[in-house]
């Protein structure tokens, strides 16, 4: 059941160019793409002055190109604020995608990889991985 329903908001957000966060705007530029998924950002409390940083990448479709992969925890706390911290941005990823990317962006973005990194005051930063 949850499955179907995950599968109904993505088709739903693919359809109408929207997130299931609520980013409307088809996807231009690299920068649009950090604004869709900090839509979807809600830093775990107690994470102050914390970041996690995710390496990803996207299909021309905008779905992601496969999980989500924690290059960077810096986060203050035990292992359970950590891995808290990370399963929170791991979730604002995949509740924003598949991004409704615009044919341009779509045709350079195929295998791209990036580091997406959150922050505790719940902004965050794209920059291409290297």
């Amino acid at each position: 059941m949850k499955q179907s329903i995950a599968v109904s908001l993505a088709a739903c957000a693919a359809l109408v160019g929207t997130t299931s966060c609520g980013f409307s705007a088809e996807v231009k530029s690299v920068q649009d793409i950090g604004k869709a998924i900090d839509a979807c950002w809600h830093p775990p409390a107690g994470g102050k002055n914390s970041t996690v940083t995710l390496r990803l990448g996207f299909k021309r479709d905008g779905s992601l190109l496969g999980p989500p992969r924690a290059s960077s925890v810096q986060v203050k706390g035990d292992d359970k604020a950590r891995k808290a911290y990370v399963d929170a941005a791991v979730k604002a990823v995949t509740d924003c995608t598949p991004l409704g990317f615009s044919p341009d962006i779509a045709k350079g973005m195929a295998g791209q990889i990036f580091a997406l990194s959150f922050r505790s005051d719940g902004s965050t930063a794209l920059a291409p991985a290297r």
